[in-house]
C-alpha cells in the first residue's frame, strides 16, 4: 500500500521561533511546512496588500505539488491574506469579512453590541477636525486606539483633555502605516450601512476597563464554537504592560463559564468558520463582571509553548486541523507540567542592550533549567527604541517560557533565567513611556 504523501502547509510569516512548536504538533510528520513571505516584508514599514498578494502568488504558483493549506498566526496583514489567498487557491479558511469584523475595532464593537452587554462605552474620534473631542457619552479615563494596529502600537491611556490631544496628535501621525492598507481590504467587502464611510484610518475611544486581564482561546468547526483554553494575563505593577500569560487560568469556575458563554455568542455573531480565535477580556473581582477588550481572528502563537507544556500539544494543532478539514479535538496524553507561563522581560526606558548571550549560551541555560525556552528580542548593541513592534509604554527585551508544578515554580524559573541572561543596558532614557492602567 503506497504511503500517503505529507500535506503541503504554507505558513504566512513562518518564523524560526514558531517552527519548533509547529513541528511539535501531533502527527507533525504528515505535514510539510513552507514559508510564505517573511516577517520583515509583512510587518516593516507601510504595508501594501496588493504587493504582498503578488509575492505570495509567485511562491504558490512556482510550487511543484499540491497546496493543501494556507495558514497564519499573526495579525494584519497575515490574518487577511489567509482568507484572500485561501479563496484564490481553493483551500479551507474563514471568510475575509469575518476576519475584518474582528480586526476593525469599531466594526467589532458594533457586532458585539448586537449579542452581548460585556463591553465598554465607546465611540469614534474625528481626526480630521481641528479640535477633536471625546465621543459623546464616553468619559475619562479612556483609551484611544486606531481601528487597526500591531500589538498595542499607538494605543494610549488618557485621563484628561491635555493627554487626549497629545494622543490624538500621535495617532494622526502614525495611523496611515496600517490604516491605508486596511482601507484597500475594506474596499473588497460589501459593508453594512453603519460602516459606510468609516474606513480603516479611524480612531476609537473606549472607557477604561479595570481588573484582571484574561485571554480565551477557541475555534469554530462546522458551525460549532469551542473554547479550549482560558489564560490569565498578569501586568507589571502599575503598568498596562504584560508581565506574563499564565495557563490555565486561576479564576473561579463561574467566571470561566461566563467567559465561555460570552465568547461563543460573540463568535457566532462574527460568523467565523474553520478558524481559531483569541479574545481578550477584563475581569473585575469586586463585581464579578467581565468586559471584552478585543477579538483576534487567529490563535495566539505566544501561547503555543504553554499549551504544549500543559496539554501536550501546541495550539497550532487546532489551526492545522481546521485548515485541513479535520476535527481539532485534542486526544492523548497530557503535558509534563501543571502550569505554564510566557514572561515578558521588559525595560521601561530607552537604552542600548549589551552582553546578549550567544545561541549556545541560551541553549545551555535552557538545558540547566528544565521546562524553559528563551527568545532574546534585541540584538547586541541595539537601541531599544529601534526594535520594531513595541507597545507605547515599554520595550520587550526577552520572552521567557516556563513550565512548572505551580506558580511559585514558574516564578523561580523566570528569576533564574533573567539572572542567567545577564543583559545590561546603557544610555537609559526614561522618555515618555508611562505607567497608566487600561
Amino acid at each position: 500500500m503506497p504511503q500517503e504523501q505529507p500535506k503541503n502547509v504554507f505558513v504566512i510569516g513562518l518564523d524560526d521561533a514558531n517552527l519548533p512548536t509547529l513541528e511539535a504538533v501531533p502527527d507533525a510528520g504528515s505535514y510539510r511546512f513552507h514559508r510564505l513571505l517573511g516577517i520583515d516584508e509583512l510587518q516593516e514599514g507601510e504595508v501594501s496588500v496588493p504587493v504582498l498578494m503578488d509575492r505570495a502568488r509567485a511562491v504558490l504558483d512556482a510550487h511543484d505539488g499540491s497546496i493543501d493549506a494556507i495558514v497564519g498566526y499573526w495579525d494584519f496583514p497575515v490574518s487577511t491574506l489567509v482568507p484572500m489567498l485561501g479563496e484564490e487557491y481553493g483551500v479551507r479558511t474563514t471568510s475575509l469579512e469575518s476576519v475584518v469584523k474582528c480586526e476593525h475595532k469599531y466594526w467589532s464593537r458594533l457586532e458585539q453590541q448586537k449579542v452581548i452587554d460585556e463591553y465598554p462605552r465607546f465611540g469614534r474620534v474625528d481626526l480630521d477636525t481641528d479640535d477633536p473631542k471625546p465621543p459623546e457619552g464616553v468619559d475619562f479615563p479612556m483609551w484611544l486606539k486606531p481601528a487597526l494596529a500591531y500589538s498595542s502600537e499607538l494605543a494610549y491611556g488618557v485621563s484628561d483633555m491635555a493627554e487626549f490631544r497629545t494622543a490624538v496628535d500621535r495617532i494622526r501621525e502614525g495611523i496611515g502605516r496600517v490604516g491605508k492598507p486596511f482601507d484597500s481590504v475594506l474596499e473588497l467587502l460589501e459593508l453594512p450601512p453603519e460602516m459606510e464611510g468609516v474606513g480603516g484610518q479611524v480612531c476609537l475611544a473606549e472607557e477604561t476597563m479595570t481588573g484582571i486581564q484574561v485571554a480565551v482561546e477557541g475555534y469554530v468547526h462546522e458551525g460549532e464554537v469551542t473554547v479550549y483554553g482560558v489564560l490569565d494575563s498578569i501586568n507589571y505593577p502599575a503598568s498596562p504592560c504584560f508581565l506574563r500569560h499564565q495557563y490555565p487560568s486561576a479564576l473561579p469556575a463561574p467566571v470561566i463559564r461566563k467567559l465561555h458563554d460570552v465568547s461563543e455568542r460573540t463568535m457566532r455573531q462574527i460568523g467565523m468558520e474553520s478558524a481559531t480565535f483569541s479574545i481578550e477580556y477584563f475581569y473585575d473581582p469586586k463585581t464579578a463582571d467581565i468586559a471584552l477588550l478585543e477579538i483576534n481572528p487567529r490563535h495566539s502563537q505566544s501561547h503555543a509553548e504553554l499549551f504544549d507544556y500543559v496539554d501536550g500539544a501546541p495550539n497550532h494543532h487546532r489551526m492545522l486541523s481546521l485548515a485541513l478539514g479535520n476535527d481539532p479535538t485534542l486526544t492523548g496524553a497530557r503535558g509534563p507540567y501543571a502550569v505554564a507561563a510566557k514572561w515578558y522581560y521588559r525595560w521601561f526606558g530607552d537604552g542600548k542592550v549589551h552582553e546578549v548571550p550567544t545561541p549556545e549560551r541560551i541553549a545551555a541555560i535552557e538545558a540547566e533549567i528544565p521546562g524553559v525556552r528563551i527568545d532574546v528580542v534585541p540584538e547586541e548593541g541595539q537601541k531599544l527604541s529601534t526594535v520594531s513592534q513595541q507597545d507605547s509604554y515599554s520595550y520587550e527585551v526577552a520572552h521567557i517560557f516556563t513550565g512548572g508544578d505551580d506558580e511559585d515554580d514558574i516564578r523561580r524559573k523566570f528569576d533564574r533565567c533573567v539572572a542567567a541572561l545577564g543583559l545590561t543596558f546603557d544610555e537609559t532614557e526614561p522618555g515618555e513611556r508611562g505607567t497608566k492602567t487600561r
